[in-house]
């Protein structure tokens, strides 16, 4: 689900993520989110990325995605193990 809560009220916000929480008794469910706060409430586990450039040789620019780091959410939050981790959920970055 591509940022599943955008836009929305707090009370459907609410909803969608019980929806959520009823799913993933028999599903895995994979959102993408900048609601740092939602990523704590919903979710297990949790994949930092961010947007790295390279030059091509024929001078263009690529843009990939790159992962900086993955695991448990309250480990991630709480004990982020990479610098750019920890900026971007401080705000410091981002």
């Amino acid at each position: 689900m591509d940022e599943p809560c955008s836009a929305l009220d707090p009370i459907s916000t609410q909803r969608i993520e019980e929806l959520m929480r009823k799913l993933q008794e028999h599903y895995t469910i994979v959102i993408v989110t900048h609601n740092m706060q939602q990523a704590q409430r919903i979710s297990d586990f949790t994949a930092f990325y961010n947007i790295r450039s390279q030059g091509l040789d024929d001078g263009r620019d690529r843009r990939c995605g790159e992962l900086v780091e993955f695991g448990r959410t309250a480990a991630l939050f709480n004990r982020p193990t990479q610098r750019e981790t920890a900026d971007y959920i401080s705000g410091r970055f981002g």
